[in-house]
């Protein structure tokens, strides 16, 4: 499988786009879509794209079985949650209420692993 095939299987396991994760990454647009044709892709850029993706750098080039980075897990579950809700009152959300809502769907989602 190649450095392109793995990343857009996992973007697609995180319900997201690629055009998203360029956006996350800092990449520009239609970016990883070079990532089918180049064999030598910046390390920079793969490192950007691990940290969106919540996977190892090893993990994407194909060296390591273990997809998960540390306790990545619940910080996946935020981001999806968070996914859905893009705005407010017919305005973006902005970064301070973004992480405000992180915390607050963290806290959520751990008091539904303590109750179960």
């Amino acid at each position: 499988m190649t450095l392109f095939d793995r990343t857009k299987e996992i973007i697609k396991k995180r319900g997201m786009s690629v055009s998203e994760v360029e956006r996350k990454a800092g990449l520009s647009e239609n970016y990883l879509y070079t990532w089918k044709k180049s064999d030598n892709p910046r390390k920079k850029s793969i490192e950007s794209v691990a940290k969106v993706l919540g996977v190892s750098v090893d993990y994407l080039l194909g060296k390591d079985g273990e997809e998960e980075t540390g306790n990545n897990t619940r910080d996946m579950e935020v981001e999806e949650a968070l996914n859905s809700v893009r705005m407010y009152q017919g305005k973006p959300i902005s970064d301070a209420q973004r992480e405000t809502m992180k915390g607050i769907i963290r806290a959520y989602l751990d008091a539904q692993d303590k109750n179960e």
